[in-house]
């Protein structure tokens, strides 16, 4: 009966994924709570297992002492020398107490307690192994919708996908897979707590890591990404290999690979644009697909005024301030956006508040390319005059 009971303990291991060596000091400290209950003892008790043939022994501890104050956990040292000369003040003298009926009354007062503790020991190894995948995305099953929130099944645990971590548009249909990005795990009285989400901006970014060998290998790099979940997605990617397109790799042959990713995303559209570590060149390529004629970058500020033809405007700032709002985020740098004439306007304005003569100078130095374009400054200068 014994080894029966060392089997059952390698099988819980082998399905629980739990080491035999953890059950068994939980079933031992079931047993030491079992005694003390059953036997209407304070003393105390050590329960050990014999891991190879599932002997159980229990044996009471005393400490030796040299005056007893308490008979049942104490024990003096002229006692203890009785059964072995070698105790000295302050061991532990341990004595077998197992009873007959032991193994019959501890089977069934630990019951509850080992399932307890296997539980709790799943739910450790549950959250060790999720909070290891934290900001990683897993691929779920739509398990219900309540009040809406969607909870999803990750296989061990269940996931929550919360409603401010949705996306406006998205149908959650149960039964479904779905892919989400874990974005906390937390440990709770009922178990471990595995926070989901859809709208984060790492969802994008672990999809296309999935989806692209050369981000995979280190090849090409994400550098920065900015989302409005749903709506549209900047992302800028680098790669120092002379030899590879970063946003071609991303793109696909004939936008395979983004597509699958798009698909994934329920038509979010996805703008990828090349890196720089200069900000003009960056700023420039985050407010594609709008054309920029210049950028003027204030260090100071981090901020940049970026000049566009009059009738690319409205492309650039993007419905309700999206395409700036999203490039800002993309760059880090706050961006002010002037059609062609509106700039030279507020320039003309700025000139006529001075009054001396090296105010045209100030203009051309700043803005010689955009200056020489123009057929009209000369016109408008000498009219101001």
């Amino acid at each position: 009966m014994n080894r029966e009971f060392i089997m059952a303990v390698e099988e819980l291991e082998k399905e629980k994924e739990i080491s035999k060596e953890l059950l068994i000091e939980a079933i031992e400290s079931a047993l030491v709570s079992a005694y003390k209950k059953n036997y209407g003892t304070s003393q105390n008790v050590r329960v050990n297992i014999n891991k190879e043939t599932g002997d159980i022994d229990v044996f009471m501890r005393k400490d030796i002492v040299e005056t007893v104050e308490d008979d049942l956990t104490e024990v003096s040292i002229e006692d203890a020398r009785e059964i072995d000369i070698k105790y000295q003040i302050g061991d532990v003298l341990e004595i077998q107490v197992t009873p007959r009926d032991f193994g019959r009354i501890a089977a069934q007062t630990a019951k509850q307690v080992v399932v307890q503790r296997i539980r709790e020991a799943e739910r450790g190894q549950i959250y060790d192994d999720y909070s290891s995948r934290q900001s990683e995305i897993v691929t779920g099953v739509i398990q219900r919708i309540s009040n809406d929130t969607v909870f999803i099944n990750m296989g061990r645990t269940e996931g929550i996908l919360a409603v401010t971590e949705q996306v406006s548009g998205e149908k959650y249909i149960v039964n479904n897979r779905i892919k989400v990005y874990i974005m906390d795990v937390k440990k709770t009285t009922k178990g471990p707590q595995v926070y989901l989400s859809r709208s984060h901006p790492g969802l994008v970014k672990r999809l296309f890591e999935l989806e692209v060998p050369e981000i995979q290998d280190g090849i090409v790099e994400i550098k920065s990404i900015s989302r409005e979940a749903g709506s549209r997605t900047k992302m800028a990617v680098y790669t120092s290999d002379e030899n590879v397109d970063p946003v071609g790799a991303c793109v696909g042959a004939r936008g395979t690979r983004v597509q699958t990713i798009v698909d994934e995303l329920f038509g979010e559209k996805i703008d990828i644009i090349n890196w720089s570590a200069e900000p003009e060149k960056l700023i420039s390529s985050a407010l594609s697909p709008a054309k920029v004629e210049k950028v003027i970058i204030n260090e100071d500020g981090k901020s940049a005024t970026v000049i566009v033809p009059d009738y690319q405007l409205s492309l650039a700032i993007g419905k309700e301030g999206q395409n700036v709002r999203l490039a800002a985020r993309l760059c880090g740098w706050k961006i002010d956006i002037k059609s062609h004439s509106q700039f030279f306007t507020d320039k003309i304005e700025d000139y006529n508040d001075f009054d001396d003569d090296n105010d045209l100078d100030y203009i051309d130095e700043d803005n010689e390319d955009i200056l020489a374009d123009s057929e009209t400054i000369i016109e408008i200068t000498e009219e101001n005059e």
